[in-house]
């Protein structure tokens, strides 16, 4: 675990033989899941690969009917905040990162959020960067994950300002001709992978039923950098100059977090994606598909 957090890295993980994530398990949890924290997404991609996204709602349908609609369509089903709303899933997913921590010197999460992800066999999640870390373990089904470099040319400076002042969602403009930069990962059940903080990526199905944890942690340092990429988004609204993150040490980092703080409670930037329209209900997906 060397390069945990300094390259895209995959490891292996028990999470899988659990028996949790069986259909029988995810069509009861589908039908106890608190519905604020229930998200259907459908993407519509163009040629070169850029997506559109709708967001749905599930209908009345049960559980079972919701994941067989996941299995004949294009759309994938998120649950947040599994970490506490699967109780059986908690221990287990702290024990796994217990574990990394042991071997990633260093690593010390002070928040985990779990999001437990079913998608469709045509599935694709589009070209975006997370604004926290993320590990991304796979439970069932086959993908393929493409991780790019943090770099201007794949993720600009301005778009994490953007991401974080809420003026853009975590999506991003991309042209197959990015590829070439990509590390490149097919996962089968039992693998995690791991990248970079702001690293983009995205992720296609391999024909295959998926169910994946992505869970998001948050260290101090990632907290710091979040901060200082808020704040620096609102000097650069001013017209103020703004000094490239990889050149402003931690000391720096945390001065303008600091600043973010404050910022944030003045409340001087408008959120421009806290809402989707809901624009399809699951059974509308078979007939997309």
């Amino acid at each position: 675990m060397q390069a945990f957090r300094k390259a895209p890295i995959t490891f292996r993980h028990n999470l899988a033989e659990t028996g949790l994530f069986d259909d029988d398990a995810l069509a009861r949890l589908l039908d106890a899941y608190p519905a604020e924290l229930y998200d259907i997404n459908l993407f519509d991609f163009d040629a070169e690969g850029q997506a559109t996204m709708r967001t749905g709602a599930r209908g009345r349908l049960p559980g079972r009917e919701v994941l067989e609609g996941v299995k004949q369509g294009r759309i994938w089903v998120q649950l947040r905040r599994a970490e506490a709303w699967y109780p059986a899933l908690t221990p287990l997913m702290k024990q796994a990162f217990d574990e990394i921590a042991g071997e990633a010197r260093g690593f010390s999460p002070v928040q985990l959020n779990g999001q437990l992800i079913m998608s469709a066999p045509g599935a694709k999640v589009p070209f975006h960067a997370d604004a926290p870390g993320v590990i991304l373990f796979h439970l069932r089904g086959r993908k393929r994950i493409w991780i790019y470099p943090v770099d201007e040319a794949h993720m600009p400076q301005q778009g994490m300002e953007n991401i974080m002042l809420k003026q853009q969602t975590e999506d991003l403009p991309y042209s197959r001709d990015m590829d070439a930069a990509a590390a490149v990962f097919d996962l089968e059940p039992g693998m995690a992978a791991s990248w970079p903080l702001h690293a983009p990526h995205r992720i296609e199905n391999l024909g295959t039923f998926n169910v994946s944890l992505s869970v998001d942690y948050q260290t101090w340092g990632s907290r710091l950098t979040n901060g200082a990429h808020f704040a620096n988004g609102m000097l650069r609204r001013w017209g103020l100059p703004v000094a490239a993150m990889d050149k402003t040490p931690m000391a720096a980092r945390a001065g303008l977090w600091a600043a973010s703080l404050g910022l944030k409670r003045l409340g001087l930037v408008e959120d421009r994606i806290k809402g989707f329209e809901r624009s399809f209900e699951i059974g509308d997906t078979q007939k997309a598909a």
